[in-house]
């Protein structure tokens, strides 16, 4: 069964600094929660992500278990989105399209996962028991650390 996860956030920060952030790499660490035991094991030519560019990492996303995961940048629309696709690692199918939309407010950031379990049935009750509130709870602290990083007491941040 493919699933799919959707999340948005209003960065109150200029189209530039939002593409900026998200397309380098090596801030990924910074918005994935330390249980994830997240670390970045290839080193990336250049901080700015491309088509074709592929990223190796370690994680531990249940019970401190560490995984090889690579995931390759298969699309590219400098400043408005682009996506990873898991190329190796612990689903059968992960395609995360990243989505930035400039409003007057600033940047809006659209997600769009899909994804698939190993397993069949038992991947799915997997799902159902932890894999769900697991994805949830990495997102839901990834847009913690955004709102402190780039949104002041929800007030709008100057633009630059």
């Amino acid at each position: 069964m493919i699933y799919q996860l959707h999340k948005s956030q209003q960065l109150y920060c200029d189209i530039e600094t939002a593409w900026c952030f998200f397309s380098n790499p090596e801030n990924l660490p910074e918005i994935t929660p330390d249980t994830m035991g997240f670390k970045i094991v290839s080193k990336p030519e250049t901080h700015k992500i491309y088509e074709g560019m592929t990223i190796d990492y370690k994680v531990s996303p249940l019970l401190g278990i560490q995984m090889h995961w690579q995931t390759i940048i298969t699309q590219v629309s400098e400043g408005r989105s682009f996506t990873d696709f898991q190329e190796k690692g612990p689903y059968t199918l992960w395609n995360h399209f990243h989505e930035f939309i400039p409003n007057e407010k600033g940047v809006l950031i659209k997600d769009t996962i899909d994804y698939k379990l190993p397993m069949g049935i038992l991947g799915q009750w997997l799902h159902r028991m932890m894999i769900k509130r697991k994805l949830e709870a990495i997102f839901d602290y990834r847009y913690r650390v955004l709102e402190e990083r780039f949104n002041s007491n929800g007030r709008k941040k100057q633009v630059l």
